[in-house]
Formats: structure tokens, sequence, C-alpha cells
């Protein structure tokens, strides 16, 4: 037995005589685009920030009045109850879900809004408070039925945005409440269209609105244990399962806050059209608005990454190119173009993006 493992060693040791000595080594590509992909995988608003930019300095040389003072307020108030409705849609996707129901909600609770005033008599600031937590109610029933009974969201936000689009048609009795009614006995119900003047230049108090809620939420997502949670939701809800956070509860307060920004823009919808109508175009743009705000910003739409401020900047470029391309005089038709080559554009970076995680 000992001669046949000395006859074993020798043969081994025979064998490893000229093989190499280095031990297995792993490189990592450093090459710029590698730095630039990790730096855009930390920094999600940075891609909309860019074109953000890139499309103010285009613009600004193709329109001889596009830098004016006027022009950029007129963009703001343009893309207000979108950035509105863009906080709400964020929080979803971010938990990589979808809601199409955000424009129903926005519409059907500014008719709550106005109907429960003028058809009941009830104060505006009551009524205003009332519509404010019918809409957080709506939000809530979305987000029960996803995390409870596990639907997927895009068949239930489809299904209540149905539904709340035929209930704001039913309870209205397809009525407008005009103008100069609000104006002389429910002002309050037009806060948010007043304005401010400085230097001449108008700026409604909903833009301060929607600038305001944009930093809170910026804030709250990075900065609190619950905008972690949301984060950890929508990355790997297993995982974040096991990690002790509450993923159900998560999603419903998700979809409730959803729908009280959703009923915060209904609310500004009167204040900006000056009327309360069941007809509102929002309850049909706006869902396909807010996503094409979100997608562009950079939020990722299989959840757990992303920016709100990206989103506010993807609004933002919206806005710019349907003002950019009208003081051009271009067809109006461009516009659609040019923001779904945007779109497109926004996933495949997206996509390319997330392989560093890969």
């Amino acid at each position: 037995m000992t001669n046949d493992a000395k006859s074993v060693s020798g043969s081994y040791e025979a064998g490893l005589k000229g093989a190499t000595e280095t031990v297995a080594e792993f490189h990592e590509d450093t090459g710029a685009l590698k730095r630039l992909q990790h730096w855009l995988h930390q920094t999600p608003s940075a891609v909309p920030l860019i074109v953000l930019l890139i499309s103010l300095v285009i613009f600004g040389f193709a329109a001889e009045n596009f830098f004016k003072a006027g022009t950029l307020s007129t963009i703001l108030q343009q893309i207000a109850i979108v950035g509105i409705l863009g906080c709400a849609q964020s929080i979803v996707i971010l938990t990589a879900g979808i809601d199409l129901s955000v424009g129903a909600i926005a519409v059907f609770s500014s008719v709550l809004m106005g109907q429960i005033t003028f058809r009941y008599g009830v104060p505006a600031e009551l009524a205003i408070a009332i519509g404010l937590a019918l809409g957080t109610a709506m939000g809530a029933v979305n987000g029960v039925l996803i995390a409870k009974l596990r639907l997927p969201p895009f068949i239930v936000t489809l299904g209540t945005w149905q539904i709340l689009l035929a209930a704001n048609f039913i309870y209205s009795r397809n009525e407008t409440i005009r103008s100069a009614d609000i104006s002389e006995q429910a002002p309050a119900l037009r806060f948010w269209g007043q304005a401010i003047e400085p230097g001449g230049i108008k700026v409604l108090y909903a833009v301060f609105l929607m600038i305001a809620l944009v930093a809170i939420m910026a804030y709250v997502l990075r900065h609190t244990a619950w905008g972690r949670h949301v984060y950890a939701t929508g990355d790997d809800p297993q995982a974040a399962e096991l990690a002790g956070v509450p993923t159900q509860k998560v999603l419903i307060q998700v979809y409730a806050l959803a729908g009280l920004f959703c009923a915060i823009a209904g609310w500004v919808m009167i204040g900006r059209f000056g009327s309360v109508s069941p007809t509102a175009s929002t309850g049909q743009l706006g869902n396909i608005q807010s996503i094409t705000a979100v997608v562009i910003g950079g939020i990722s739409l299989f959840g757990g990454r992303g920016s709100i401020v990206g989103m506010f900047f993807g609004a933002l470029i919206v806005g710019v190119f349907e003002m950019g391309l009208r003081l051009v005089g271009t067809d109006p038709q461009w516009t659609f173009f040019l923001i779904g080559v945007l779109i497109i554009f926004a996933v495949a970076v997206d996509q390319w993006i997330r392989k560093v995680s890969g």
C-alpha cells in the first residue's frame, strides 16, 4: 500500500511540472462607458435632466420667444396637473405596479367636490375635504384588490378606470358646473387657479403645489423607512417580506396615497379649467400622460428604481416639446411622434442601465 501511494504521489507531482502557477483572476471592465453606466444607475434622474437641457437649448435657438419668462411660466402651468398625477403614478410604478385609473379618480373627485357643494349645499371647504377622502378611498380599493387578492395591477386599475368613469357620468348626470357659479358661490373650489404675478409674470398657485409635492415625496422616498420599503417592495417583494417589510400594507398605502394625489389633481383641475365637468379629457388622457412623464423620467417599469424628481423632469420635457414645436410652427403631430421616440429611448436606456445590477 505504501509503494502504491508513493507511485500515485510521484505521478501526480510529475503531472504538475510545467503547469502555470497563476491564480484565477477576475477583471472588471472600468472603461468610460461602464463608468457612465454605473453613474446612470446610481443617478436615475440624470438622463431626463440631460434630455431636458438639450431640449431647452435646441428650442431656445429654434424659437425666438422660447426663453421669455412668460413662456417658461406657461409650460409649468400646463404640466401642473400631469405633474401631480405623475406623483401618484410614480409611487405605484416604483412598487412594480401600474395605475390606469388615475385620470378617472381625478375627474370623479372634482365632480364629487362640485356636486356635493352645489347639489347638497355643503360648504365648499368641507366638500373639498370629502372629495379628497373619497379619492383616497378609491385608491385604497385598488390597493386592497392588488395586495390582498393578489390580482394584477393592470387588470384591477383597468377595471376601476371603467367603473369610476361610468360612476362619474351617472352621478353627475353629465352636468357641468359653470365657472361663474363657482366664482360666485364656492371660490374655494378654484383656489389653485389663483395666481401671483411677480414682475408681471403670471404663476398659478398650482405650480407651487406641484413643486412642493414633488419635493416632499422625493424626501420621503429617499430618507424615510417607508420610502425604502416602497423601493424594496418593487425591487424584490419576496426578499422584502423575508427582511420584515410588510409588503401588503405598503401596497395598500401606496395606492391610497396615489388616490389622494389624484383627488388633489382633481381640485387643481377645477381651478385650472374654471369649471367642473365630468367630460374633462383628463379622465381618458391622464393615465397616458402620467405614465409618459414617469417613463421619460427614468423610473423603471419593473419597479424598485427611479426618482420622482426624474418624473418631474419627464413632465417638463413633454411640456417643453409641446410649447417649443408650437412656437416653431410645426405640425402638432410631431409632438406625439417625438414623445413616442423618447418613450422608446427611455425604456431602452433603462434596460441598458439595469444590466449593472444584473
